[in-house]
């Protein structure tokens, strides 16, 4: 995390002391560096340069439409699951011919609705899938692209839960059969067949699995070729995983690039990228107040104010968030703190059993890594709000998100008439 940083033993982003922003921007809240967006989007860009790649930066890590934006300013196209995301990617002002649409359940009126838009391509998941885009296309009287999602049957260790590129997950067609699905989807009239989609899995650290992926997908194309089927476009998805440990390295884009340029340039298909946790991980951090500390003999309970409700993935995957106070001075370390939330659920942690410095109610702490899968699986469980977000570029801050308000929780919700008529102040 290079944007986030000790001066003087106040935590800062980039140039914007984070305590003193404390006193503008109530807590919890969701901060992000921009320049940290812009470094690993360049990394990613420079790395695959000499292919030129379509970089299409997966909105389900993080749909904020700063976010966004900023990403498709630097030159990022979008990978798309909904209708929703297809909204706020054409937000942007990004170019459709820069959006695929991803996705096991697209709804036939979101097909309709990325028709009309004319984005690149549908990554289509099923040959039911390719018939209702079909019908959709045929109904409108136009055209649309499409690849094939194949599942290589490749277990890429990560957890369970993001794994994506074995037979037994939902995704994609399996290997054995993607050649004649293809073969059908090329005679329907209504698709223009592009290319190959693969997408093995989430915060993935070793280069392998894709370059086994690859050589996969060559055999496929060649025998494709072989039958006058051309490949376009070839899409390795995305899945780059970030440092969330002391003792972990993150995925060496570099290294990836330097074993897959020649093969990519040698089979003469556009390459695809679809990077979401590697690009704004690290731009993120979870700001958080501590509440109380509850000392026991054999266990200290740090209780802060954000919980499960503002950051799930410690409750939901076991995963690790490395949490730093934002004052850093010499104090005791304690052992075995739970930093723990409001929620009440014995779920509700951001950190279990660490090795700690001894902190105070009012402190600050920062849960680091947390700008991919945080404000967008956040609820309103025990009816809380959601948080703000900000983002910081230089020596300013901006609020891209104010906190949600009570009132707007239950704006949406309705009273049955037989409810009404008996409602009285008891």
């Amino acid at each position: 995390m290079t944007y986030f940083h000790y001066r003087q033993s106040t935590l800062y982003c980039e140039k914007v002391n984070i305590e003193r922003l404390t006193r503008a921007v109530p807590t919890p809240f969701y901060l992000y560096s921009y320049n940290s967006l812009a470094s690993s989007y360049k990394t990613i860009s420079t790395a695959f340069a000499p292919v030129d790649p379509l970089i299409a930066y997966s909105m389900k890590a993080n749909f904020s439409w700063a976010i966004c934006q900023s990403l498709a300013g630097l030159g990022c196209g979008f990978d798309i699951v909904s209708g929703g995301e297809l909204r706020q990617a054409l937000r942007t002002g990004v170019r459709p011919e820069k959006i695929l649409f991803a996705g096991v359940g697209k709804l036939p009126e979101e097909i309709e609705h990325a028709i009309k838009a004319d984005i690149l391509m549908f990554n289509i998941e099923s040959l039911p899938e390719a018939y209702v885009i079909e019908e959709v296309a045929k109904i409108l009287g136009k055209k649309t692209r499409a690849a094939i999602r194949v599942n290589p049957d490749i277990d890429p260790d990560t957890h369970k839960y993001i794994t994506t590129g074995t037979k037994e997950d939902k995704f994609g067609v399996n290997f054995a059969a993607a050649f004649d699905a293809i073969r059908e989807i090329c005679a329907l009239p209504h698709i223009e067949f592009m290319g190959l989609h693969s997408h093995i899995g989430s915060q993935l650290l070793n280069p392998d699995s894709y370059i086994k992926t690859l050589k996969r997908l060559q055999v496929m194309i060649r025998k494709l070729d072989q039958s006058g089927i051309r490949i376009r476009t070839l899409n390795l998805g995305g899945g780059f995983g970030i440092a969330y440990e002391e003792d972990q390295k993150a995925f060496d884009i570099a290294q990836l690039a330097r074993k897959i340029v020649a093969t990519v340039q040698s089979l003469g298909c556009q390459l695809i990228l679809e990077p979401g946790r590697f690009l704004v991980g690290p731009a993120g951090v979870l700001i958080t107040k501590v509440l109380y500390v509850k000392r026991r003999a054999n266990k200290t309970f740090v209780i802060v104010d954000a919980g499960m409700n503002d950051l799930i993935r410690p409750s939901l995957y076991a995963a690790h968030h490395r949490i730093i106070p934002v004052k850093d001075h010499q104090r005791q370390i304690e052992k075995n703190v739970d930093i723990v939330g409001p929620v009440c659920e014995s779920a509700d942690f951001l950190g279990l059993s660490r090795r700690f410095p001894a902190v105070e109610p009012g402190e600050y702490l920062a849960v680091c890594d947390a700008g991919a899968y945080g404000y967008v699986m956040a609820s309103n469980y025990n009816f809380r709000s959601r948080c703000a977000e900000v983002m910081v570029r230089n020596s300013r801050h901006y609020v891209i998100r104010d906190r949600e308000q009570l009132r707007e929780i239950s704006k949406h919700e309705k009273l049955p008439s037989f409810l009404k008529k008996g409602q009285k102040k008891r």
